[in-house]
């Protein structure tokens, strides 16, 4: 399990651990990896507005992510590796990733399934591009052979951990009561395993697009909104109706392209929505506007979840427009705190919001959104 934080231990480390297998983390908080391995257990608890259950994950061990050696025979000999380290620190961890294929592969190591838990958009493509970039041309057949880049969509949410929450063990997490983990069904090499809650679903950008483009989606809309109102925590946006509504809209304009492009069903979309709204209602987890908002700059690129949307909703024949919206109360985004909100406070200033959106949200090529962004930007 490449990473170690709240989603590596909260949600897959545990079901992993649950299915039966042994975990071991890679990750480089030497403080984190020197508890797993004194521990080798660890506590989650699950909270929600009904209460709180503590459960121990059990048949866990860490390596250092800083000896390549190490994580390489890790990679060699598992029978299933994931990744949750952030799409920012993907290309740091291709090296060991590689060396550790290398091992396995010249050894004549059978095929490796490896479970992207990241938020991007096809992200299989971007990492086998990283790695057979590393390998070169010479494992190819055999990557193409043995080597499975499972996409998954993570819907758990996790807070971030206070001291007061690890109440004196660094190793515990809280999580949500959700924990169905959607994977990509025509990715996997040979038989799929069993692992606790795995759902195999093809077309997997169905479900792709559904976490984007609704739950993170939605989850800053809400953010952005509060922070115009001074909230602290997403649970009391939620219980603003207008902000609901607001964003509630902003989740139908999705559903309606989801439906057009993959003809699911519209209740079981809107079955959906509704559920992430009570989700997103939970006191316990404690998530904070600032947490769900941070580093807008990403999230208002035209691959993630807010310009995204609106461009995907456009492709489809919707108009975004509670959609736009959402973009527009994101650019106004200017918590001090946060550097990224920071320096794209001052990118606009200096560019122009028109300009902005084209060089810094990549809308180059989608004037007629720009436009329609500028409109209500300046409105």
């Amino acid at each position: 399990m490449y990473g170690a934080g709240n989603i590596g231990r909260g949600f897959i480390g545990k079901t992993l651990s649950e299915s039966g297998y042994e975990v071991c983390f890679v990750d480089v908080v030497k403080e984190l990896v020197d508890q797993l391995n004194q521990d080798r257990i660890y506590p989650v608890k699950i909270v929600s507005n009904e209460g709180k259950e503590e459960v121990l994950v059990k048949d866990v061990r860490a390596v250092n992510g800083l000896d390549l050696d190490l994580v390489a025979e890790e990679i060699a000999e598992a029978d299933i590796m994931a990744t949750s380290v952030g799409v920012n620190v993907l290309p740091k961890i291709i090296k060991p990733i590689c060396a550790g294929l290398r091992k396995r592969f010249d050894r004549s190591g059978g095929p490796l399934n490896i479970l992207i838990c990241e938020n991007i958009i096809d992200g299989s493509s971007y990492l086998r591009g990283l790695i057979e970039e590393e390998m070169g041309e010479e494992y190819k057949e055999i990557l193409d052979k043995k080597l499975g880049l499972i996409e998954a969509s993570i819907g758990r949410m996790v807070p971030i951990m206070t001291d007061e929450m690890r109440e004196g063990n660094i190793l515990r997490v809280w999580v949500e009561p959700y924990d169905r983990l959607p994977v990509d069904k025509a990715a996997f090499v040979g038989n799929i395993p069993e692992i606790n809650n795995l759902v195999p679903y093809s077309p997997f950008g169905y479900y792709i697009k559904r976490k984007l483009f609704i739950h993170n989606m939605a989850h800053s809309m809400f953010a952005y909104y509060g922070w115009q109102r001074n909230y602290r925590y997403i649970y009391e946006c939620v219980a603003n109706k207008e902000m609901k509504a607001k964003v509630r809209s902003a989740m139908v304009e999705t559903k309606k392209a989801l439906v057009k492009e993959y003809g699911v069903p519209d209740k079981e979309i809107e079955s959906h929505i509704e559920d992430l709204l009570n989700r997103f209602s939970n006191r316990a987890l404690g998530d904070t506007v600032a947490r769900v908002g941070k580093d807008p700059l990403r999230k208002l690129h035209a691959n993630d979840r807010l310009v995204g949307a609106a461009l995907y909703c456009t492709q489809m024949g919707i108009e975004p427009l509670n959609l736009i919206d959402g973009i527009v109360i994101g650019l106004r985004y200017d918590n001090k705190e946060d550097e990224a909100a920071v320096l794209m406070q001052s990118l606009i200033k200096n560019k122009g919001i028109e300009e902005f959106l084209i060089s810094d949200c990549k809308l180059q090529n989608e004037m007629e959104l720009v436009k329609k962004i500028v409109k209500v930007y300046n409105l």
